[in-house]
């Protein structure tokens, strides 16, 4: 099925379409923006966003699991039940708030180095996320001088490197035989 008109040379509009060609194209740009780098930078940040809100709200919530002789309990353990739980929802909020933009701030860099270098040196390997890793754990880290710069981007540089031999692990090809396994 061909998305070109008669000719063959020249696009039919879209509302010439029949509704499979329609569904072809729209799977077919779906694709193009998932395969570019400012596609896949987006959908990294944003799934580092909603992935950093439940990790943010879930520590929040585990927060409040501690001892009465704590003094962030003993500050609101004399206040009514509906005010302790509008502090603690309060404060839930804003501690999923932060870690959701900090995930996905750090998802999108993430994602945008690594995509970058890939397309310069054309090559989809372990290097490339050993390098972002570095540029971006780097970067993160610049205000803390250049020890913290050089630490941060080896920290980040093992967990990438971590990341990816991990998944990498499965992409092997399968045994030729039973033999082989």
């Amino acid at each position: 099925m061909s998305l070109y008109g008669r000719g063959g040379d020249k696009p039919q509009s879209y509302w010439e379409m029949t509704p499979e060609q329609q569904a072809q194209y729209g799977a077919e740009q779906l694709m193009k923006l998932m395969n570019s780098c400012p596609g896949k930078t987006a959908i990294s940040g944003v799934t580092g966003f909603g992935l950093g809100a439940v990790f943010g709200l879930f520590m929040a919530s585990m927060s409040y699991d501690t001892a009465m002789g704590t003094t962030e309990a003993a500050k609101i353990a004399h206040l009514p039940f509906k005010q302790q739980m509008k502090i603690q929802f309060s404060d839930m909020g804003k501690r999923s708030w932060s870690s959701a933009k900090n995930f996905g701030f750090i998802g999108g860099v993430f994602t945008g180095v690594e995509c970058c270098i890939e397309s310069l040196r054309a090559k989809n390997d372990i290097y490339n996320g050993v390098a972002a890793g570095c540029i971006t754990g780097g970067g993160l880290a610049i205000k803390s001088g250049p020890q913290g710069a050089l630490f941060g981007c080896a920290a980040f540089a093992a967990f990438s490197t971590a990341i990816e031999m991990y998944m990498r692990s499965d992409a092997k090809p399968p045994p030729t035989s039973d033999e082989d396994m």
